[in-house]
């Protein structure tokens, strides 16, 4: 989870022909085989968003779902600190916006469960 100076969270929209399409998600993506998960965060967050992570500021949670091709998959998520917050330089999603946690648009309902706590 990545905030800005205001407190706001960054999610990015799923393109409408993905899976889960039209649903906003925070960033983040697949661990390759023999890398470490703080390693594959940094990756991630920089290849979907253009940011670099700073820092790890905490540990928020885990849940499961099935994925597209029917994989059991979980889903770690984390607080970071980020270099800057813009530009975001989208790659594999529609759209990009910095969202009050208190009025979120179309997430899961796992991800609001971990964004209202």
């Amino acid at each position: 989870m990545i905030t800005d100076e205001q407190e706001q969270v960054l999610l990015l929209k799923r393109r409408a022909d993905d899976f889960l399409g039209g649903l906003w998600e925070l960033p983040g993506g697949g661990v390759e085989h023999g890398e470490q998960l703080e390693d594959a965060l940094c990756r991630e967050v920089t290849e979907e968003t253009g940011l670099t992570i700073t820092g790890v500021t905490g540990y928020l949670g885990t849940f499961d779902y099935e994925s597209d091709n029917g994989m059991k998959t979980r889903q770690f998520t984390f607080a970071v600190t980020v270099e800057q917050t813009k530009p975001i330089v989208l790659t594999e999603h529609d759209e990009s916006a910095w969202t009050d946690r208190r009025t979120l648009p179309a997430v899961s309902d796992e991800t609001r469960a971990l964004l209202t706590r």
